[in-house]
């Protein structure tokens, strides 16, 4: 299906005011454009892109009061003749909408997710920065705009899609903390879905591991804080004994784009992986009998970060100090992004 989409250029770009390098924080500064899409009366209607700008609210607006508001995450990068490409594309629509489906809210077309994202990345293609492990992260979200005090599924909608240049997340190894009290997520819950919620309940606990000297949360299921679901911006992966193990999805684990691309690289590089629970004490054993030999969180946001200690008041678990296959991971997916190794499974596709 082909689809129309409205184009209004800002008159001047700002991007020479922004120095892109490896230093530039993600979420502090801005493309020139966003593209805007609206939802009422049963269809998406008015796809357009245009000058960023402040978004008139309601302050009845539903997503203000029940939290009907999904989001992805997503990095652009230019190939080796300079033409922007995007990292499985059609994997975060399908994940929006499956996001969508849980929190009450209508799909969004997958082919105008791509559309939108390829005309959208190639009119900001100057902000792309070049250095290595840097990219264009972009940000499509979804909220219910609706002016109305009441609890029911919302019937209007904003799509949204706006971009921040970004450097490397973690130029160095993280510690987590494996939280005890507070949980992300439970079995029937929404934390299968990229909802902004999740994240909100989130933040007071990291809060707290940072004041420990901790960087991310290592969450636990919620009845016994036994099973390791995943990392606070992560999944995660354990090497033990020459083989690959990550949680498996389970109904409270984010299907991670950058998970399913490691998984299928680990693969064809001869590593056997295997998706299935793993607890905290699992992990404290094979440390103890040195079976444990590398561990790494992986999102879009971090990229591949490499893990040097996990623990809390009870446990402390030392990962060793190398970690080779980690940094192959993280190279590879780096160098396929970039088109300086080959893409052999298919995952880019061109923003032009």
């Amino acid at each position: 299906m082909t689809h129309s989409i409205k184009i209004n250029k800002v008159a001047q770009s700002r991007v020479s005011q922004v120095e892109l390098n490896n230093n530039i924080v993600m979420g502090t500064q801005f493309t020139d454009h966003m593209f805007v899409c609206d939802y009422q009366n049963g269809e998406w209607t008015n796809a357009r892109i245009e000058p960023l700008a402040l978004i008139p609210t309601h302050p009845a607006a539903m997503a203000l009061h029940y939290g009907q508001a999904i989001f992805e995450g997503m990095k652009a990068t230019l190939g080796k003749d300079g033409t922007p490409l995007l990292f499985r594309p059609y994997e975060n629509a399908k994940r929006l909408n499956h996001s969508a489906d849980r929190m009450g809210m209508p799909s969004f077309p997958e082919d105008l997710f791509v559309e939108a994202l390829k005309q959208f990345t190639a009119l900001e293609k100057d902000w792309i920065p070049t250095q290595p492990g840097s990219a264009l992260y972009l940000r499509p979200f979804m909220y219910a705009d609706e002016p109305f005090i009441g609890m029911r599924a919302a019937t209007s909608f904003k799509f949204i899609v706006m971009a921040s240049p970004a450097g490397p997340f973690f130029s160095r190894k993280i510690k987590l903390y494996a939280e005890k009290k507070y949980v992300r997520a439970v079995n029937g819950g929404t934390g299968e879905a990229k909802a902004a919620g999740n994240y909100a309940a989130a933040i007071r606990p990291t809060e707290y591991a940072k004041a420990k000297g901790y960087d991310q949360v290592l969450w636990l299921d919620a009845q016994n804080f036994e099973e390791i679901q995943e990392v606070g911006t992560m999944n995660i992966f354990f090497k033990i004994g020459g083989k690959f193990v990550t949680p498996d999805l389970s109904g409270s684990i984010l299907a991670g784009i950058t998970r399913m691309s490691v998984i299928d690289l680990l693969r064809d590089k001869g590593y056997e992986v295997t998706e299935r629970p793993i607890t905290i004490t699992e992990i404290r054993e094979v440390s103890e009998d040195g079976t444990l030999e590398e561990a790494f969180g992986v999102g879009t946001a971090v990229g591949i970060a490499m893990i040097e200690e996990i623990g809390n008041a009870d446990l402390t678990i030392k990962l060793p100090e190398d970690n080779p296959v980690s940094v192959m991971v993280n190279d590879t997916l780096n160098g396929i992004k970039i088109q300086e190794i080959e893409d052999t499974f298919g995952w880019l596709v061109e923003a032009k």
